[in-house]
């Protein structure tokens, strides 16, 4: 352990694996944060060359040397060429080559499902990303998963034992990703009298799992399959052909390719949830081919998430006709 690392809360479980890819001066820092900002921390955002921030309940703070926050730049530990080398040797265990596909996708998942986006300088083979070089710049995102979250959802999936179609609409940071893994969990497992079903999980950006080396790191059930780091119109095909699901669960939709393999699960008889990014229904109708997986009614129910009650919140559930509401008010 290190110094100062006492805790035995799950809230302070992510620090191990995610101080294990920091130099000794980062992880001084981030132990003596306030504890207030470490235990709800979200993101460890590194730029070379600019103040190291860190960002907890939607909102950034400049760190010191010391860990303390400050809300002037100037006094904030400024990140140097030689942090920025030593962390990208500590997430790749020294052997960069050996995460060349990673690098080229622009994340690293840590022990735990912590991703680390980076970004860098794009070196292109026949217009597409070969790999990133001059990595200056990091997001070490903090993993949680909260059991139990979807309970709260699990009663506008199900009508009469069927599991509803269903796409969860949300801004950016709202708990979709969460939300998804504890549905899969919950499916999987059986919940409120409904038996524990077959799961397929198309992980695209390793975020649903968290997967390490293959190895989930999140609870997604004891009946889940997951494809990790593959494109979801692949991985969507690869499991209906491979896997036998009764539902395929993926996140962020969006994309022409996505809405023929949508189709096509739909046509297999694989039940369908997944999430996009929209602020509302009259903002994904706008999404060409989100609007037009909403316009055929593909889906049978319509979650949106908000914040008016806190991150997370259950502002509205639509029925497919995108017409009736079956939520009263907002549920946190």
């Amino acid at each position: 352990m290190y110094a100062g690392f006492k805790e035995k809360s799950d809230r302070f479980a992510w620090q191990e694996p995610v101080l294990d890819s920091l130099p000794d001066n980062f992880k001084k820092m981030i132990i003596n944060l306030p504890a207030s900002i470490r235990e709800d921390l979200e993101e460890i955002r590194v730029r070379e060359a600019r103040p190291l921030i860190v960002s907890c309940r939607g909102r950034d703070y400049l760190v010191k040397a010391d860990g303390q926050v400050t809300a002037n730049h100037e006094r904030a530990y400024i990140v140097t060429h030689k942090d920025t080398r030593d962390i990208l040797q500590l997430i790749s265990d020294y052997s960069i080559y050996a995460f060349d596909e990673e690098i080229r996708n622009g994340y690293i998942t840590l022990k735990g499902g912590h991703r680390v986006g980076m970004t860098g300088k794009a070196v292109l083979e026949k217009g597409r990303v070969k790999t990133l070089t001059y990595i200056n710049s990091f997001n070490i995102r903090i993993s949680k998963e909260i059991i139990g979250v979807s309970d709260k959802v699990l009663r506008y999936l199900i009508e009469n034992n069927e599991i509803m179609n269903t796409l969860i609409l949300s801004p950016p940071q709202m708990g979709k990703t969460t939300l998804l893994r504890d549905i899969a969990r919950n499916l999987s497992n059986g919940n409120l009298g409904q038996r524990g079903v077959k799961v397929a999980i198309v992980d695209e950006r390793s975020e649903i799992g968290g997967c390490y080396r293959g190895v989930p790191q999140r609870n997604i059930g004891i009946r889940s399959d997951i494809l990790d780091a593959c494109p979801k119109a692949t991985g969507i095909m690869m499991l209906i052909r491979s896997m036998s699901p009764t539902v395929i669960i993926t996140d962020e939709i969006g994309r022409q390719e996505d809405v023929l393999a949508i189709e096509e699960a739909l046509n297999a008889g694989v039940k369908l949830i997944s999430s996009a990014h929209a602020s509302d229904i009259e903002d994904a109708l706008t999404r060409p081919f989100l609007g037009s997986l909403l316009k055929k009614q593909i889906f049978q129910r319509v979650i949106i998430l908000g914040n008016s009650l806190g991150v997370g919140t259950l502002e509205k559930v639509y029925k497919g006709d995108l017409r009736t509401q079956i939520l009263n008010s907002p549920v946190r």
